[in-house]
Formats: C-alpha cells, sequence, structure tokens
C-alpha cells in the first residue's frame, strides 16, 4: 500500500465526484434541453472516471467511502440551481482550462483516454462558455478555436517587444561602458558584440521554443491517432459533443461525427483541429521563420544606441545615443498601443521613462566600477 498514490486517487476521485455532481445539477437547471443534454453526457464521463478511481483505491487495498461532494460544490450546486447554469459556466470552463492535462502524467491514466477526455471537456465547456441561444457567433467562435485565432496582434506585440529587448539592453549596455569611461571605440565594440550577442540568443531562444511546440503538437496528433484507432467510438462521441456545443442539433451532431469517423484521415484531421486545436498543416509555425525574425526584431532595437558611436565620440556620441534612443522608446510605447488600444502619450512616455531609468542606473553603476578600478 503506497499512502501517497491513495492520496491521490482520492483527491482524483473527489474532484470526479465533485464535476459529476455539479454538471448533473446545471443539467437539472438547464431550461435548454439540448445544453441539458450536453451536461449529463458530460456528467456520463465524469461518473466513469470516479468509478476508476474507486477500484484503483480498492486494489491498493484501502476502503472506498461514500460519494460526497465538497461544501464548496454543494454552494455551486445551489447557486446553478437558484441563478441557472449560465453564471457558473464560464468558471467552470476557465478551471476545467487549467486542470485539462491533470492526468497526462498520472501513470494509471495513461492507456485509459481519460486524459484526451479532460481535454475534450475543457474545448467543450470553453465552447459552451462562449455560446449564444442559437449557438456561437462567428466573432465568438474565433476567439475560441484556436486555427481561427487572428494572429495580427500577437505578431505585431512580438515585433514591438523584439525591437524593444534590443533597444533597452543595448541601451543599457553602451551607457554602463560610457559611464567607465572607456574609449568610444571599446563602447562601439561593446555594443556591437552586445547586438550579436542577443540577436543569436533571441534566435535560437525562439527556434527552440517554436521546434519544441511543433515536437509537442506531433506528438498530440500522434496520440490523437491512437486514440482514434484504438476507440473510434469514444472519439465520435467527443466530435458530437462539440458540435453540439457549436450549435448543432444533437441529430444532426451524431451524423456529422458519424459521417466524419468513417474517413479515417479526415476523421484525424477534423479531431486535430477541433480537439486539439492544432493546423495539422502548420503545427504552429516554422522555427527557421521565428528564428530570423527574432534576430531581425532585436538587431532592430540593438543598433539604435550604438549608431552614434559610429560617426561622433566621447560625450557627443553618448548625448546622441540617448536622443535617438529616447525617440525610439517612445515609439515603442506608442507601437504597444496598436495592441493595447491605450494612449500613445500615456504608452510612450511610460516606455521612455522606464527605459531613461535603465540607462541612468547602468551609467552610474558603469561609472561607478570605472572609478574604483582606476583608483
Amino acid at each position: 500500500m503506497n499512502p501517497k498514490a491513495i492520496d491521490r486517487y482520492r483527491a482524483n476521485l473527489q474532484g470526479e465526484i465533485d464535476s459529476l455532481t455539479l454538471y448533473l445539477a446545471m443539467a437539472e437547471a438547464e431550461p435548454q434541453a439540448p445544453l441539458a443534454e450536453l451536461y449529463r453526457r458530460l456528467a456520463k464521463v465524469e461518473e466513469k472516471h470516479a468509478d476508476f478511481w474507486e477500484r484503483q483505491i480498492r486494489e491498493a487495498g484501502a476502503p472506498v467511502k461514500p460519494r460526497a461532494p465538497t461544501a464548496r460544490t454543494r454552494i455551486k450546486v445551489w447557486l446553478a440551481r437558484r441563478f441557472g447554469p449560465g453564471l457558473l459556466l464560464p468558471s467552470i470552463a476557465a478551471a476545467e482550462q487549467m486542470d485539462q492535462r491533470m492526468y497526462d502524467d498520472q501513470p494509471e491514466s495513461a492507456r485509459t483516454g481519460m486524459p484526451q477526455d479532460e481535454r475534450s471537456h475543457a474545448r467543450v465547456l470553453g465552447l459552451m462558455a462562449g455560446s449564444f441561444p442559437r449557438g456561437l457567433e462567428g466573432s465568438a467562435l474565433a476567439r475560441i478555436e484556436g486555427r481561427h485565432r487572428a494572429i495580427g496582434g500577437n505578431a505585431l506585440r512580438a515585433a514591438v517587444l523584439g525591437a524593444n529587448d534590443g533597444l533597452l539592453s543595448n541601451l543599457s549596455l553602451v551607457m554602463g561602458v560610457s559611464g567607465a569611461h572607456l574609449s568610444s571605440h571599446s563602447v562601439l565594440v561593446t555594443g556591437i558584440a552586445g547586438l550579436l550577442a542577443g540577436a543569436f540568443s533571441m534566435a535560437i531562444g525562439e527556434w527552440i521554443s517554436v521546434q519544441s511546440s511543433r515536437e509537442l503538437n506531433q506528438f498530440q496528433i500522434a496520440t490523437e491517432a491512437d486514440e482514434l484507432a484504438a476507440a473510434p467510438e469514444e472519439e465520435e462521441e467527443e466530435l458530437a459533443l462539440i458540435y453540439e456545443a457549436k450549435g448543432l442539433p444533437p441529430d444532426q451532431a451524431k451524423a456529422l461525427a458519424r459521417r466524419l469517423i468513417s474517413d479515417p484521415a479526415k476523421a484525424l484531421d477534423t479531431l486535430t483541429r477541433e480537439e486539439l486545436g492544432i493546423d495539422p498543416k502548420d503545427l504552429g509555425g516554422s522555427p527557421w521563420v521565428a528564428a530570423m525574425a527574432s534576430f531581425v526584431l532585436f538587431a532592430v532595437g540593438a543598433v539604435i544606441p550604438v549608431a552614434p558611436f559610429l560617426f561622433s565620440e566621447g560625450t557627443a556620441a553618448v548625448r546622441g545615443a540617448l536622443l535617438i534612443s529616447a525617440v525610439g522608446l517612445f515609439g515603442i510605447g506608442a507601437g504597444i498601443t496598436l495592441v493595447t488600444g491605450r494612449s500613445v502619450w500615456v504608452s510612450g512616455i511610460r516606455q521612455l521613462l522606464v527605459g531613461l531609468a535603465a540607462a541612468g542606473v547602468t551609467y552610474g553603476i558603469g561609472h561607478f566600477i570605472g572609478v574604483q578600478l582606476s583608483g
């Protein structure tokens, strides 16, 4: 008997009991029959999970206590019955999103399909949380479905922040070296070295990040393919749930799911998109494009404080670096407002003050170190 394992089994069981109780209460309180049926089907899956953990506890030689929801779940049940399930749905969907991988690293559930069930529930509830009486509107669906998310905002944000990293880090580096009263040639060499080191670091980091994401997506697709081959009926049920959450009547959702599952290649493509939120043709983008973009964006920002040292020396070069860097910092702050929608002046001035403060601190530290080393 492993006490830690038994405690984990009991914690998993309690979570399933709470979910089962809550879904049944939401089904009872839901006035729309299709949504009520969805809640009951979710509860049925949670009941299977609860049965599984009860078996694990018994096999470990420990007693199984009678099923009872926690006090928090009882409060949620009361709220669902009093005010309707719509009050709780957003928070439940968010909780499912957070817990959707809770079984991924538990060996007992590795070959049961339970990890996939949890991810499916998270996606279905996410769709339901954004739904309307006649199903999901296009704009709401686009915000939920991974393959329809607009990348413009994220791409712009990445571009602005990449340039900001280069500008701020190299400005601080150049000011620190300038504060130590090194020659302009030394400052220039240091600035160029900082540009290259930072740009290569960003590029390599981005390549690893995107490549790792692609490999994870490939692994998830392979796992989905194995599950489709091993349990096509369960995958059909999950697809039907997803399409019902999108607003299709139950009979149409089941017919569509049945038709898709009949073609293994099309079924895998659809499950990959609908259940995993992965575009199998893209897999998260090219790591090489991401790496090159990160290199260029960082370098564009990092070259700004170095440029004056190519044409001037001493105090004039330092002042020039501060001046054009200040313009660059304000421009980056203003660019961020294209994503945030905040005031251009507030964001620009905030970015300017933060950047100049960092440069001032590193200049002071560099000056202190330079004095100590020379004296």
